[in-house]
């Protein structure tokens, strides 16, 4: 079976791709599932050094954690510098190789638009977009009148989701499915949420894309981080936090992402150890 590709996407920064997509490539990995990724964010490289993380922790501390296949694209500082050729036949060449390797591939790309990441949009079979709750947020996907709020018109990161589209269609590829995550919530609702979510499912429509839970803002998904850890990991063996309530309502949440992905929600365990 041809691996599954999932596209991490979003041109504005800050939006939490790479939380998502760490927490979803060891959600499959703690699954049993052969994953591989792509980093294109060729210069800050949050996704690949947290798996550089996760594999020096577990071989200092004498346990065995799941690692994902990391095909080599060569220094990310160098490709960051070179030409749009140099970047794209790198990016087809780890593709490649991530295709004859692996179940599922996990690719974060980078907060604006370049070259390599229409490519791998073209390349996904899923895309998925955070979004944190705000108008600003939104405007990347659609643009609101200043007066009604009302949706006038797809903005620049829908169109660019749009285009991928056709590309696939043309070239006889399935359809890519679109889904837009609600991330970083606050834990207590915000005031705007209701006419930003109203407005959300209005361009959902318009545009097709599905709409899905991601994350709270929770100091749990980022304290993991230099351990190259996610609560799916926390277990008697490897716990180098405290494992509190908030752990278990974190993996739970998790869960909740997986099942909304359509990726199983039997990949998370349903309690912190």
């Amino acid at each position: 079976m041809a691996a599954h590709v999932i596209v991490f996407g979003n041109e504005k920064g800050g939006a939490g791709k790479s939380t998502l997509a760490i927490h979803v490539a060891c959600a499959l990995l703690d699954a049993g599932k052969r994953v591989a990724i792509l980093d294109l964010d060729l210069r800050q490289r949050s996704f690949a050094r947290f798996f550089e993380n996760r594999a020096a922790w577990a071989g200092a501390n004498g346990v065995t954690l799941a690692l994902p296949v990391a095909p080599d694209m060569g220094d990310g500082v160098a490709l960051a510098r070179a030409d749009e050729a140099t970047q794209l036949a790198a990016f087809e060449q780890g593709l490649a190789e991530a295709r004859a390797s692996a179940d599922f591939i996990c690719i974060d790309t980078p907060g604006g638009d370049t070259p390599v990441s229409r490519a791998a949009h073209v390349a996904a079979d899923q895309i998925v977009t955070p979004m944190n709750d705000s108008f600003v947020d939104f405007d990347m996907l659609g643009q609101v009148d200043p007066v009604t709020l009302e949706v006038k018109r797809p903005s620049m990161y829908a169109e660019t989701v749009w285009e991928a589209r056709k590309r696939r269609a043309v070239a006889g590829g399935k359809p890519i499915d679109w889904i837009v995550l609600s991330n970083r919530l606050a834990v207590a609702a915000a005031r705007n949420r209701q006419r930003l979510d109203e407005r959300v499912a209005a361009l959902a429509r318009r545009v097709g894309f599905r709409v899905g839970p991601g994350l709270r803002d929770r100091v749990i998904y980022r304290e993991l981080f230099p351990f190259g850890l996610t609560v799916a990991d926390l277990s008697p063996e490897v716990r180098p936090v405290a494992v509190s309530l908030a752990h278990v309502a974190a993996r739970q949440e998790l869960r909740g992402l997986m099942q909304a992905l359509d990726l199983g929600a039997e990949t998370v365990p349903q309690e912190a150890a």
